[in-house]
């Protein structure tokens, strides 16, 4: 009688499912704690950009000019495209202008690519007030939306629409 030592096919083959279905659940709990982390980065970006702004417009009574993007028309600034280099040029004293974790092009927040996208144009009062969108992966925060001078409201599905209105 011979003895051998070492694992049958069917053993080998269970402990390759185990160890596959453990490495597929890190990948999912990586990925999310990747998502979270880029969505951090989001809100503190909008944040930076806020108060610039503000700055902005303490020294000169008016928030700066949006323009030149391909989405959603020309009278935004896209961080996805060269526009957002004008805001970056203005902003320059304050900040370096920073761009979305993914930046993904083609498109704008509120058509669901993840960019960061500013306007302050028109609706009542020209560059008295603004508007950012972002879109986070991991949704959790509740868009406060704006209201421009003349009354009018933005908040765009699934993004976060915050600004600043009624300076005069």
């Amino acid at each position: 009688m011979q003895n051998k030592n070492g694992f049958t096919l069917i053993e080998l083959l269970v402990v390759i499912a185990i160890i596959g279905l453990l490495a597929s659940i890190v990948m999912i709990n990586l990925n999310n704690a990747r998502a979270k982390g880029r969505d951090g980065r989001r809100n503190a970006d909008i944040r930076t950009i806020r108060s610039a702004l503000e700055m902005y417009y303490d020294d000169y009574g008016q928030y700066p000019a949006s323009g030149g993007a391909s989405s959603p028309n020309g009278g935004w600034s896209n961080s996805n495209d060269s526009s957002w280099n004008t805001l970056a040029t203005t902003l320059s004293s304050y900040i370096k202008l920073p761009v979305d974790p993914k930046n993904e092009t083609g498109g704008w927040p509120g058509g669901g690519i993840y960019s960061y996208a500013y306007f302050s144009l028109g609706y009542g009062c020209s560059q008295q007030w603004y508007m950012l969108v972002y879109k986070l992966e991991r949704g959790g925060i509740t868009s406060p939306g704006v209201t421009a001078c003349d009354g009018t409201n933005f908040n765009y599905s699934g993004t976060i629409t915050m600004g600043m209105s009624g300076k005069q």
